[in-house]
């Protein structure tokens, strides 16, 4: 008896000549299959429906749907399918009008079984072979996405350190220029002067723009210096309402709701609590800017073996699908000019990636937004 691979070959069998078929079945059964058996290309394309099946042998002169279109339908709708084509003598042309459809090969009856059974285990190489050089081709492509990506963080740490101390120092001149003018504008002999309202919003705008702009340097330099991390046992339920508390501003204007779906005995985990405070922080304050008023957050955890998986789950405005794989990338951003940096969740993804931890999105317009954090449960993970 000849083995197969370790994965036995889903194997359709499809002739409406009923003794031939059983015949045939009882013989592939002999040597290690075990086939499924259909009477018509209907029956064929219902079964195909309803499991997956990777060779199918089918007859070509069948009543109802031919054999030849019932092929065409399966390299339409199952391209993974291989199809082995069984034709009379008078028909050869049949089977070669098969090939060019699609089909592996195509054998005339009376059929050696045993030639039958090779060219079923050729056309189940062949799938595996495909699947193969799929998975080779799909890892190429992340690696080479990966290559793309670390080439180019390397040369924005380079560069950005270089940015953030050469602009830190005209905007500390430019800050303490701005501060000058509204002290004397703020003096007794200044308060007629005249547009005096006007130049001093004119100053605010500057120290706004000043305070965005060291924001965006600050990031920066927090992007290339890697912190010293201090992992410890954290309480994520008291660290998420201490978070909460510094935000409590921004939610009660906006009456948000906050629902908690957070088991309390199962909330520990092993992490670097100021380091994880931040990535709360900016997932919220992102939740909060894309809810309307009396939105709601949700919070929730699952468990696993050696995880808590955070939920962050708000009701907002969502994020499109084509910008859901650029939101970690830097400087991208929807946000207006003066609302957001773009560095927010690229140095969350950052923070997240140094605490042995994993964060995932998913999104849908109009519905709102989840983030999902995968945080160690002990530090076993860790060293």
């Amino acid at each position: 008896m000849t083995k197969l691979h370790d994965d036995k070959v889903r194997l359709l069998l499809v002739d409406d000549e009923e003794g031939f078929r059983m015949a045939i079945a009882r013989r592939l059964e002999k040597r290690g299959f075990v086939p499924v058996q259909a009477s018509t290309g209907e029956e064929c394309l219902e079964i195909l429906g309803r499991d997956p099946v990777d060779v199918v042998v089918l007859d070509v002169k069948m009543p109802g749907i031919s054999g030849i279109d019932t092929l065409k339908i399966i390299k339409q709708e199952y391209v993974k399918t291989q199809v082995i084509l069984l034709t009379g003598n008078v028909a050869v042309s049949d089977g070669i009008e098969g090939i060019k459809l699609g089909a592996f090969d195509y054998l005339t009856k009376p059929i050696e079984i045993d030639h039958l059974a090779n060219k079923i285990k050729q056309a189940f190489e062949m799938i595996r072979l495909e699947e193969e050089k799929q998975k080779e081709l799909e890892y190429r492509e992340k690696l080479e996405k990966k290559m793309i990506d670390t080439e180019r963080l390397a040369s924005i740490g380079t560069m950005s350190t270089g940015i953030a101390h050469e602009i830190n120092n005209p905007l500390a001149i430019i800050n303490e220029s701005a501060g000058f003018m509204k002290y004397i504008l703020s003096t007794p002999e200044m308060l007629k002067c005249p547009r005096r309202d006007a130049l001093m919003m004119g100053i605010e705008k500057i120290e706004n723009s000043i305070k965005r702009a060291s924001k965006i340097t600050q990031q920066l330099l927090t992007h290339v210096k890697k912190p010293e991390l201090q992992f410890s046992e954290v309480n994520l339920k008291a660290l998420l309402y201490e978070t909460f508390g510094l935000l409590k501003r921004e939610i009660k204007d906006k009456q948000i709701n906050i629902n908690w779906e957070i088991d309390p005995k199962k909330n520990m985990i092993w992490s670097d609590p100021y380091q994880l405070r931040q990535v709360l922080m900016n997932l919220l304050n992102n939740a909060i800017h894309a809810l309307s008023e009396n939105g709601s957050i949700t919070l929730s955890t699952r468990e696993t073996n050696e995880d808590i998986i955070l939920e962050i789950k708000d009701n907002g405005i969502g994020i499109p699908k084509e910008n859901l794989g650029k939101i970690f990338d830097p400087f991208f951003t929807t946000k207006s000019f003066d609302e957001g940096t773009g560095l927010g969740l690229f140095v969350v993804h950052k923070i997240i990636s140094n605490l042995n931890s994993k964060i995932d999105v998913t999104s849908t317009v109009g519905e709102g937004t989840s983030f999902y954090i995968k945080l160690p449960k002990t530090n076993e993970l860790n060293r």
